[in-house]
C-alpha cells in the first residue's frame, strides 16, 4: 500500500491551463464533450475539413496527446490536415487539459478515452465510419496502437515518439535514479496491479503486430526520453508499419516534427482516401 501511494504521488498528473485554442490559429472548431468508460467527461475540439459542409460523410483523424500534455499541443498540425480534406478531433484524456480529473492515468486508460472518441465520431452523420485514422504522441501513441490493434475498422495510425514496452521504459527511469533491482521489480508489479493490466498485454511492441492498417512510426533522433531504437523495433514488428526518424526532433516538443508534416498528411490522405469500399463498418 505504501509503495502504491508513493507511485501515485510520483506519477501525479500536473495541472495546466489551456493556452492555445483553434481560434488562435484562425481555425473553425466546435467544442465537444462526451463520456468515457467510467462516466467522466472528456472535452475537445472537432475541426471540420475544408469543404466538409456539403452534407456528406468525410474522413477524420482522432488525435490523442501524451502524458502531462493536452490536445492543444498538437493543434499546429491541424491546418495542413484539414486543408487536405480530412476533419480532426482533438480530445483531452482524463486528468488532462479541459477533461475531468482522474486519480491516475495509464496507457490503457488513454486507450479507453480514445475508444470513446472513436465511438463518438461514428455516431456523427458527417463522419465516414470506414475512414477514421488515429494520431497519437508518446503515451497517446501507445494508446492509438492499442485501440487499432483491437479495432480493425481503424484505417491508419500515426505513432509519434511511442515507447516499445512500458516495462523497459519504467525500468530505465528507475535505474537512472540507481534504484535497487528489487525495488524496481516491486514497483513494476505494483504498477501492473494498480492499472489492472499486464504490461505485455498493451505494450506497443506487441499491439502493433496485430494491426493490418498502415502505421507510420515517427521518432526524433534527439529524443532522450524514449530511444529511437524503440521506433525501429516497432516498425519491424508491424506488418504494415514504416519508420521515419527525424533529425532535430525531441520527445516533449512537436516542433521538430513539423518539417515532415507533408509526409504525415500524405500518409493519412493515402490511407483515408483509398479505404476499400467493402471495409466492415
Amino acid at each position: 500500500m505504501l509503495l502504491r501511494t508513493l507511485l501515485l504521488r510520483l506519477y501525479r498528473l500536473p495541472v495546466r491551463s489551456v493556452q492555445l485554442t483553434p481560434a488562435d490559429l484562425d481555425l473553425e472548431a466546435h467544442d465537444v464533450e462526451f463520456a468515457t468508460v467510467d462516466g467522466a467527461r472528456l472535452r475537445g475540439w472537432f475541426l471540420p475539413a475544408d469543404g466538409a459542409d456539403d452534407g456528406g460523410a468525410h474522413p477524420v483523424v482522432a488525435v490523442m496527446h501524451g502524458w502531462a500534455s493536452a490536445a492543444e499541443d498538437l493543434l499546429p498540425a491541424a491546418p495542413a490536415v484539414i486543408g487536405a480534406g480530412v476533419s480532426m478531433l482533438f480530445v483531452d484524456a482524463r486528468g488532462h487539459g479541459r477533461s475531468d480529473a482522474a486519480e491516475f492515468m495509464s496507457m490503457p486508460r488513454f486507450a479507453e478515452d480514445l475508444d470513446a472518441a472513436v465511438a463518438w465520431l461514428r455516431e456523427r452523420p458527417d463522419v465516414d465510419a470506414a475512414r477514421i485514422a488515429l494520431v497519437g504522441h508518446s503515451v497517446g501513441a501507445g494508446a492509438a496502437l492499442l485501440v487499432a490493434s483491437r479495432d480493425p475498422r481503424i484505417a491508419a495510425v500515426v505513432s509519434i515518439a511511442s515507447m516499445a514496452h512500458p516495462r523497459e521504459m519504467i525500468g530505465r527511469s528507475f535505474r537512472s535514479y540507481r534504484a535497487p533491482q528489487a525495488l524496481v521489480r516491486a514497483a513494476l508489479r505494483t504498477i501492473e496491479r494498480t492499472i489492472g493490466h499486464r504490461f505485455d498485454d498493451f505494450a506497443p511492441l506487441h499491439t502493433i503486430a496485430r494491426i493490418d492498417a498502415p502505421v507510420l512510426v515517427l521518432h526524433g533522433l534527439d529524443d532522450h526520453t524514449v530511444p529511437a531504437d524503440d521506433a525501429e523495433r516497432l516498425a519491424q514488428s508491424g506488418p504494415s508499419a514504416t519508420v521515419r526518424l527525424v533529425p532535430g526532433a525531441d520527445h516533449r516538443s512537436l516542433d521538430g516534427f513539423l518539417p515532415i508534416l507533408p509526409e504525415v498528411v500524405a500518409h493519412l490522405h493515402d490511407a483515408l482516401m483509398h479505404t476499400p469500399a467493402d471495409r466492415d463498418v
